[in-house]
C-alpha cells in the first residue's frame, strides 16, 4: 500500500465549503504502540492549560482517557478535507471491565469550521459498518458542508483502519472476492466462509487482542472519553448506518454531553437482527418498484416489476447462471455465478443506482446477466473492498449484541414473512449477513448485557433521516425510534437509498439546519423533490 504524506500548513483564507473535486494528501501516523496512560492531574471539561486553544491542540488526561496532539491518522488515499485538520490520538483501555487491561489508540482528526467564528459545540461523525473508519469518511462529511459553522470531529472506532490495533483481516475480503465465482447459497460456500472467519479470529487472538472488547458499550465510552479529554462541554452526533446504532447506545449510556443527534440510515439496537434486514429489503425494493410503476414510460416497458424480480430469484436459485465479465481497469476475465441469494444481495445495493434496476432485471430475464454480474463482482473486487473493514468490530457487535437475542427460527420467519415465495435457502441467508450464525459460533465472544437491546428514551433533540429506497435500514426505523424520543423530527427523503447525506442536497440542507436549530429544522425542500428518470432499454 502506498502511503501519502503532506506538510501541515495553515491557510489565512478558508473556503466556505470544502470542494468535492480532487483530494490533497492527508498526514498519516504509523506504528502506534499500545502503552499505559501516564498519570497526570485530571482536568475537567473546558479547564485545560489553555482554555482558549482550539480543540485538539492540548494534551490532556481525564479519567481513563488520554488525548495527545500529533500527526493525522492514516487513510488509504489522501483526503483533502484533512489537509487543515488538527489531529492526534486517544489512548483508552481495551477492556474497561478487565483489571490491568492493556491500552489501545484511536486516531483523531478535527476539521475546522469553514467560518472564522464557529459555534462552540462541534459535530462528531460516527461511521457506518460496523467496521468502517470515520477518518476515511471525512470527504463525505465535509463535501456535504457539515463543517459550515462547526468543527467536525472524526475518530477511528476501536479496531478500525486508523486505530492501533486494527482488526481488519483482509483474507476475509479476499475470500468474498473469490466467492463471486461460487454459488452464494451453497453449503460448500458457507463452509469456506466460516473457515475464513475462523482464520481471522485465530490470527487476531494470536496477537493478544481481547475480541470481547470490540462493541458498542466500549465504543460509546471511547467517544465520551474523547469529549472530556478534549475539554468539550457538549457536542452533537451525526451517525450514518451502523453509526446510528452506536449513537443510540451513546444517547442511552452517555447523554450528559450530547446537545443533539442526527441519525441517517437508522439501525436501532432494540430491533437489529436478521429479521429486520428482510423488512428493510422489502421496504426499499417496494419503494423502487412503485416509483417505476408511477412513471408511465417505465411502467409500460417494465410492467409488474415485482413479479419479474420474484421469478428471477426462484429461477436462479433452482438453476444458477454462470457468466464471465471484465471489470474497469482490467482485461482479466472474472467468473461470476448468479443464484437467487446473489440477486437479492445485488438488489439491496443496487438501490444506489436505482434508475438502472428495471433495465438490468429485464436484461437478466432475457438472458443477459452481464450488467448485474459486472456490478456484483465490481463491488467485491474493487480495491476499496479489500483490507479496509474491521471484521473484528463487525463480529464483535453482531455476535455479542445481535445473534444472542434473536433465534434462528425468528430470523428465518423474517424472510418468510416478507418474501413468502422465495426458496427456503434464500430466506435462510439474511441480506448482507451470509453465514452469520456459524460465523458467530467460531468467533466465540460472550453475549452483551441484555440492556444493549433496550430502547433509547429521552429528550435529546434528534433528527431521524431515511431514504425511501433504503433497502438496508428501512425507513420505518425513523418513526420507530421517534416513539421514545420526545424531541425527534422524522424525515423520509423520497427516491433516495441508504445514507441520504451522501446523495441528497436536500438531506444535507435539513441536517445543517437541524444543527443550527434542533427544534426547527428546515424540511421544505422535500416537497420539491422529483422522481428519477428510469433507464428505458430497447
Amino acid at each position: 500500500m502506498t502511503r501519502h504524506h503532506a506538510p501541515r500548513r495553515r491557510r489565512t483564507v478558508r473556503r466556505l465549503l470544502a470542494p468535492s473535486a480532487g483530494m490533497a494528501a492527508g498526514l498519516l501516523v504509523t506504528g502506534l504502540l499500545a502503552a499505559p496512560v501516564q498519570a497526570q492531574s485530571p482536568t475537567g471539561p473546558g479547564t485545560g492549560p489553555d482554555p482558549g486553544a482550539p480543540i485538539g491542540t492540548v494534551a490532556r488526561t481525564v479519567g481513563d482517557a488520554r488525548y495527545e496532539p500529533g500527526p493525522c491518522p492514516k487513510t488509504p488515499e489522501p483526503i483533502e478535507a484533512l489537509e487543515e485538520a488538527r489531529c492526534g490520538t486517544l489512548t483508552v483501555p481495551e477492556n474497561r471491565a478487565g483489571p490491568g487491561s492493556r491500552t489501545i489508540r484511536l486516531g483523531v482528526a478535527i476539521v475546522p469550521a469553514a467560518t472564522d467564528r464557529p459555534e462552540p459545540d462541534p459535530i462528531v461523525w460516527l461511521a457506518g459498518g460496523p467496521g468502517d473508519d470515520a477518518v476515511g469518511e471525512a470527504k463525505m462529511a465535509i463535501d456535504g458542508g457539515l463543517n459550515r459553522d462547526r468543527d467536525v470531529v472524526f475518530m477511528s472506532q476501536r479496531g478500525t483502519y486508523s486505530a492501533d490495533p486494527e482488526l481488519l483481516c483482509p483474507d476475509i475480503d479476499a475470500f468474498n472476492a473469490r466467492a463471486v465465482g461460487l454459488v452464494y447459497d451453497a453449503p460448500s460456500t458457507e463452509r469456506l466462509h466460516v473457515e475464513a472467519t475462523k482464520a481471522c479470529r485465530d490470527e487476531l487472538a494470536g496477537r493478544g487482542i481481547d475480541l470481547s472488547a470490540y462493541n458498542d458499550t466500549e465504543s460509546a465510552a471511547d467517544y465520551d472519553g474523547l469529549r472530556t479529554a478534549l475539554g468539550i462541554k457538549q457536542w452533537n452526533l451525526y451517525g450514518i448506518s451502523y453509526g446510528t446504532h452506536l449513537a443510540l447506545v451513546s444517547m442511552r449510556l452517555h447523554p450528559e454531553g450530547i446537545r443533539s443527534v442526527g441519525l441517517d440510515g437508522i439501525l436501532p439496537p432494540s430491533r437489529s437482527g436478521e429479521a429486520s434486514t428482510w423488512s428493510s429489503a422489502r421496504q426499499g425494493f417496494d419503494g423502487l418498484f412503485q416509483a417505476c410503476a408511477d412513471q408511465p414510460a417505465c411502467n409500460e416497458r417494465y410492467p409488474n416489476l415485482p413479479a419479474t424480480f420474484d421469478k428471477l430469484v426462484r429461477d436462479l436459485e433452482a438453476k444458477p447462471v454462470t457468466t464471465t465479465v471484465t471489470l474497469p481497469g482490467s482485461d482479466k476475465p472474472v467468473k461470476v455465478v448468479l443464484d437467487g441469494g446473489t440477486l437479492v444481495n445485488w438488489m439491496v445495493s443496487a438501490t444506489h443506482v436505482a434508475t438502472q434496476v428495471p433495465a438490468a432485471l429485464d436484461e437478466l430475464a432475457n438472458g443477459k446477466p452481464q450488467r448485474i454480474a459486472r456490478q456484483w463482482a465490481g463491488g467485491k473486487l474493487s480495491p476499496q473492498a479489500i483490507g479496509r473493514v474491521s471484521h473484528g468490530l463487525v463480529y464483535g457487535v453482531f455476535c455479542s449484541e445481535w445473534t444472542p437475542y434473536e433465534s434462528e427460527d425468528a430470523a428465518l420467519r423474517g424472510g418468510q414473512k416478507e418474501f413468502p415465495s422465495f426458496p427456503r435457502s434464500v430466506q435462510a441467508q439474511a441480506p448482507l449477513l451470509p453465514s452469520l450464525r456459524p460465523d458467530c459460533d467460531v468467533w466465540d465472544v460472550p453475549a452483551a448485557a441484555p440492556s444493549i437491546r433496550d430502547v433509547t428514551r429521552g429528550d435529546i433533540p434528534t433528527l431521524a433521516l431515511s431514504g425511501a429506497f433504503d433497502a438496508q435500514t428501512g425507513a420505518d426505523n425513523g418513526p420507530y425510534v421517534a416513539r421514545t424520543l420526545s424531541k425527534a423530527t422524522v424525515v423520509t427523503i423520497p427516491y433516495e437509498p441508504h445514507v441520504v447525506f451522501a446523495t441528497s442536497k436536500c438531506a444535507q440542507t435539513i441536517a445543517l439546519s437541524f444543527f443550527g436549530d434542533p427544534a426547527a429544522p428546515k424540511t421544505d425542500c422535500v416537497k420539491d423533490l422529483k422522481p428519477p428518470e428510469f433507464e428505458i432499454g430497447p
